[in-house]
Order: structure tokens, then sequence, then C-alpha cells
């Protein structure tokens, strides 16, 4: 377990710098880019991310969860994943005129054939980072990202002030990745195999078609909205939907990030170690909702304040997209580690069908209700994860034996820390309301507030977390643990 934390330790430190940079570089670029070019750069982007759930084919996955892992296995995922990275960098590049026009904007080409140049390169640096997940070794992850994370915040903010409007995003994502590659290369074990091969190959396709599946269907999801909206309303209402999604996704990349790092070796490990998953996941769900429900109910009641000191007053209307935005990631964080759990007992086929179902509901949700506006598109998300609960449930129980009760026990610490931490907040908010003249005041008093809520509420509650972090600090102290005398 303590390979687990020292992972998940540096993946946080890793996941909070990029989180800064990101946030500090939004606030930036927010006040220089209109809500039609972020738009622009959003719809590009979403295809792009759509691109790379073929490009990675499950290859990550397969390393991670092999029981025996040798040579020849690594070398034919590093041939498959070429493959597939320059098949699909191939189809960006003619397919970008075709996208522009679909959506009646050039610019959306323009940065579609920036992005396609990542395609080329990321294969060779993608393997050795998942031999490192395996491994549970984060720290070269770790200064790679942190790296990768600051190289692209220098050139998005350095671009955007010289008005290469949403190229200057384009050309500071490409920049990072280039950064990810050769600092993958730098950490390279010696031995490590260098070139791709063929033998065992069949193998990694047969694991692959389905792994590779399940995440891109689960882009599909997540890029449904943007790609629907931009076709429907136009890319000034992507821009303004995809800043609520953001402010919510800069929370969860804080919360998800440094977990989905480390989960799947993690389940993997209990599976070969003790055959023994569903105490793992139901543990794991119950610290994650115990940071994750109150920090979202949080962000609910302050989301005026949140979004005008990060994007400006221009992007306003945005608040009520963002708090019923929040509910949906709360939703999610119960079932954000079903396909890892899944895919760590071999289960990969199960785990696709999985996320079909779940796409399924978000592009339906979206269809049903797109139509009443971007509040509907939100609600579509909501009622969207609320099933996606259910499927997730029924799958993991046949799976790995999960019951119901097993996550309601979990997360009702969570859910009383929820409102021991938001209530108040909320409370207040509806009596002294949030507005233009106060939003600064109430977004730090607000923050202070809740976070010292959060912390005591842990310690009364005796929440599982609080434990977790009582052994973390002994750690970095050096102090030995009482109870192991």
């Amino acid at each position: 377990m303590s390979d687990v934390r020292r992972s998940f330790l540096l993946s946080l430190a890793d996941s909070y710098l990029a989180i800064v940079l990101q946030l500090v570089s939004t606030m930036i670029i927010a006040r220089i880019l209109t809500p039609k070019e972020v738009g622009i750069f959003a719809i590009a982007a979403v295809i792009s991310a759509f691109a790379n759930m073929f490009r990675d084919f499950g290859f990550a996955e397969y390393l991670i969860q092999a029981r025996n892992l040798d040579t020849d296995r690594i070398r034919a995922a590093l041939g498959m994943n070429i493959v597939m990275s320059w098949g699909m960098a191939a189809l960006l590049l003619v397919a970008a005129p075709w996208v522009a026009e679909f959506y009646k904007e050039p610019g959306v080409g323009d940065v579609l054939r920036v992005l396609s140049l990542s395609f080329v390169i990321v294969p060779f640096g993608a393997v050795v980072q998942s031999w490192f997940r395996r491994e549970l070794n984060y720290r070269p992850i770790a200064i790679t990202n942190a790296l990768s994370s600051i190289t692209a915040f220098v050139v998005s903010v350095t671009l955007a002030i010289a008005g290469f409007s949403y190229m200057s995003l384009a050309w500071s994502s490409f920049a990072g990745i280039v950064v990810t590659v050769l600092g993958s290369l730098w950490f390279r074990p010696r031995g490590f195999p260098r070139w791709p091969g063929v033998k065992g190959i069949a193998e990694v396709f047969h694991f692959g078609k389905y792994a590779s599946g399940i995440y891109i269907l689960a882009q599909a999801g997540r890029g449904a909205p943007e790609l629907i909206i931009g076709r429907v309303d136009g890319a000034s209402d992507v821009g303004m939907f995809s800043r609520a999604n953001s402010l919510v996704e800069l929370l969860r990349r804080l919360l998800e990030r440094p977990v989905m790092q480390v989960c799947l070796p993690y389940f993997a490990k209990e599976g070969r170690e003790s055959g023994a998953i569903a105490p793992a996941y139901a543990s794991s769900v119950g610290l994650i909702t115990g940071a994750a429900w109150p920090a979202l109910a949080c962000l609910g009641a302050l989301a005026y304040a949140a979004i005008r000191l990060v994007y400006g007053d221009q992007w306003t209307p945005a608040v009520p997209l963002a708090q019923i935005l929040c509910l949906m990631c709360a939703l999610d964080m119960v079932t954000m580690l079903s396909r890892e759990a899944l895919l760590a007992c071999g289960e990969a086929r199960r785990a696709g069908v999985l996320q079909l179902e779940v796409t399924l509901l978000q592009i339906a949700g979206l269809m049903l209700v797109v139509p009443y506006g971007l509040h509907g598109a939100a609600w579509g998300m909501v009622l969207a994860a609320a099933g996606a609960l259910l499927f997730a449930w029924r799958h993991l129980y046949v799976a790995i034996g999960l019951r119901a009760m097993m996550i309601v026990r979990a997360c009702t610490k969570s859910a009383l820390l929820t409102v021991s931490t938001a209530g108040p907040l909320w409370a207040a908010t509806w009596l002294w309301p949030v507005s233009e003249d106060n939003f600064v005041r109430w977004g730090l008093a607000g923050g202070i507030g809740a976070a010292l809520l959060w912390v005591a509420g842990l310690r009364l509650l005796a929440h599982p977390l609080w434990d977790e972090a009582e052994q973390v600090f002994r750690r970095l102290l050096r102090r030995p643990d009482p109870a192991a005398h």
C-alpha cells in the first residue's frame, strides 16, 4: 500500500501544479479571447480528443493489467500504437477542411492541423509512461508532466497576448506534448525496448479492440455537448457551455486525475494478489466522494464568484450552467472508477458494453433537451449521469461482486460531510446573495469557511479520508505509526 500512497501523492502534486497553471492561464486567456474564439478551439479539441482515443487503442491498459509482461509484448504495444497514431494524424489532416466547412468556421480546420502533429510523436513517450504506471513509479511521470504543464502555460499565455487568438491554445497543446515525449525518453529505463515489433500483436489487438472502444465511447459522451451545441446553436454558445464545463472540469481534474493515474494498477495488483477488487473499489469511492461531493456543492454555491474571478464579466451567463454541471459531476464521481475496475479483472468486453450504454444515455439525454437551450443540455447531462449509476452497478455486481450496500455504506459519511460543509454556505448565499458588489469577498470568505468546515467534518465524522491524511502526514514527518507497535 505504501507504493500506492507514494504514487498518489506524486500524482496529486503533479495535478495541483497542472490545475494552478491551467487556472492562471484560463484567467488570462478568458479576458483576451471572445466566446466565439474559445468555441472554435473547443470544437477542434473535442474532435482531436476523440481521435486520441483511437490512437491509444487500449495499449496502456494492456501493459498495466498484463500478468506476464515481456519485451515482445512491449514492442507489440508500441507497434500497434504507432500504426494507430500515424493513421489518426493523417485522418485529421484530411478531415480538417471538411470539419471546418461543416461548422462553418475555417479556424476549426487550422486548429486540427496543428493538433494532428502531436499524433506523430506521442507513441514514443506513451509506452514508457505506461510502464512507469504499471510499476507504481510515478516520480518520472510527475517530473515530465510538470515540465509539460509549465511549457503549455508559457506558450498559451505568450501567444494569446501576441494576438494568435485560438491558435495560441493549439500551439500550447502541441508544445506540452513535445515536452512530455522528450521527458519520457529521458527517463526511459536502461534496456527498455526502443523499437516496435509484431510478435504478440494479436494479443494486444484482441485486448485493445475492447479497451479502446471504452475510451472512444467515453470521449464521444464527453464531447457530445460541444459537437451538438456547435451544430445547432453555433460557436458562441459552445464557448459559453465550454467555460461553464471547464470550471467544473478544473475541480474534477484536481480530484480525478491523481486517482485515475493510480487506480488501475492498484485494482490490478489487488486482483492479482487477493482476487478481491470489490472492497478496494468501495473504499476508493468513499475516499473520492469525501473530497469531491463537498467541493462540488461549495463550487455550486460560489459559482458566480468563481466565474467572475476566473473568467471575467463576459462569462456570467455560464453561472447557472456550472451549477447544474456540478450536480452531474457529483453523480459521475460514484462511477468514475467502474471502467478501471472492470479492466483490472480482465473484463474489457463488459467495460466496453458499460461505456456504450453510458454514451448512448448521454447522447439521448442531450438530443431530448438541447432544443431547450444550454440549460436543457446541462440537465440532459445530469439525467444521463443518474442513469449511468444503475448501469455501472449492474455490471460491477456481476463482474466483481460489488453489492449496492457496499457503495451506500462507503458514501454515507461523504453525504453527511457534504451537508455539514456546503449546507451553511448555501444558506448564507440565500440570505446574502452573491452579486457584482461582493463576489470577491464572497469567494474568499466562502472558500476559507468551507475548507474549515470540511476539515472539522472529516475529524468529527471519522471519515476514512481523515485516516488516510493522518498516515500521509506521519509519512511526511517520518513519525512512526503507533498502531504498528
